[in-house]
């Protein structure tokens, strides 16, 4: 019997637990299931239920887990030798007030949490180092702690997104194309661009098919910049920003392109562990 927690692919039970923890009910049921489906915004409950009472879980998400935030990530490049800007953490204002290592500008300080770079920013001096402290000081009222302070790499204003949906890894650049403007969001503006460099994209590809390879991971986008003074030097080397575990899917085509993708994989996943889903119910031809 498959189960699906995931609110768009059909399998021989389905259960939407949004809004709600998960129920000796979805447990009888994960217990029973051959292989379980959860959706990408899954919550850590009732992922660590499918992962202790079920073999076989779609999509892989231990890491986003075990190593939480984007502090938790960068203690995980570091174990697996990821290469990535220099970057120090901090659990609050305190740590850091109390570390006297110089702080060197141009930096970026990086907020534990948030996306489309809203909690990310960059730092000249030291007058703006202190006014994004105060901003990591006033959530911290909130108990949402920690940051980083992160070298800042010159990368020409673009940054390349790697997505990957099981084993499929696609990829596409983000062009801020506004003079001076930091960040390359598509929510901040930049546009996306998908045939450039392609060596580029051949590298950040590699490097991201080898982080899933070792870990498991099995959806998420990657961010990668690369130094613009490194280009024509050597080798490529991609540098790892973080890991979105949410991410849009403009790059991608659209939701429906985004899902056609994911239910094509999901069923190459049963595929390969002898398992079939029922007919899917996704209407022919929309995308």
């Amino acid at each position: 019997m498959i189960l699906s927690f995931h609110p768009i692919i059909e399998a021989d039970q389905n259960i939407i637990v949004a809004g709600r923890q998960p129920d000796d009910s979805d447990l009888r049921a994960i217990e029973q299931a051959d292989a379980v489906i959860v959706s990408q915004g899954c919550s850590e409950a009732l992922y660590r239920m499918v992962r202790q009472n079920c073999n076989y879980v779609f999509p892989n998400l231990d890491v986003r887990f075990d190593y939480p935030g984007k502090s938790g990530q960068i203690d995980l490049f570091g174990q697996l030798g990821i290469a990535h800007p220099k970057t120090r953490s901090f659990a609050s204002l305190s740590a850091f007030e109390q570390d006297p290592t110089p702080v060197v500008f141009p930096a970026v300080v990086k907020l534990d949490w948030g996306g489309q770079g809203e909690t990310v920013f960059k730092v000249t001096d030291s007058r703006e180092l202190a006014e994004a402290l105060e901003r990591a000081a006033a959530f911290e009222l909130s108990d949402q702690r920690g940051f980083m302070i992160q070298q800042y790499i010159p990368c020409g204003q673009r940054s390349l997104r790697v997505v990957v949906i099981g084993t499929r890894i696609l990829s596409y650049w983000r062009l801020q194309r506004i003079s001076g403007r930091f960040g390359t969001s598509v929510a901040g503006g930049a546009d996306i661009v998908h045939r450039a460099d392609p060596e580029y994209q051949d590298a950040a590809r590699a490097v991201a098919r080898n982080f899933c390879a070792q870990t498991g991971l099995q959806l998420a986008g990657f961010d990668f910049i690369f130094s613009k003074h490194d280009r024509g030097t050597g080798p490529i080397e991609p540098l790892m920003l973080e890991i979105n575990y949410y991410f849009g899917r403009v790059g991608l085509g659209g939701s429906d392109a985004y899902y056609r993708i994911l239910e094509e994989q999901v069923d190459k996943w049963l595929a390969g562990l002898g398992f079939n889903r029922p007919d899917s119910l996704w209407p022919a031809g929309r995308v």
